[in-house]
């Protein structure tokens, strides 16, 4: 009882969807996880257009290869993440 309670209470203030992603490690979390590939799903096709439409032509300031670098690592986790519920679809 005590540790649904403690799951609930993490669940909430972390706002993750499943008991997977609170209590496991980030290698069992991968491809598994619909709630975090969303997310970079979104955040993937917000930042990639907004970079191009506001830094493009100034690819080397410094907030130009910030919003490179952040969107790189948001399409890179969501590739990780489809790599491994693919090997893992087809693994069994």
């Amino acid at each position: 009882m005590a540790q649904q309670l403690l799951l609930v209470t993490a669940r909430r203030k972390l706002s993750l969807a499943c008991d997977d992603c609170i209590s496991t490690v980030f290698k069992r979390k991968l491809g598994r996880c619909k709630i975090c590939a969303l997310q970079l799903s979104l955040l993937s096709l917000i930042c990639w257009p907004l970079w191009y439409w506001l830094y493009a032509d100034s690819p080397k300031s410094v907030e130009s290869i910030a919003l490179l670098f952040f969107s790189g690592a948001f399409t890179g986790l969501l590739l990780l993440h489809l790599v491994v519920w693919v090997v893992r679809r087809i693994a069994g």
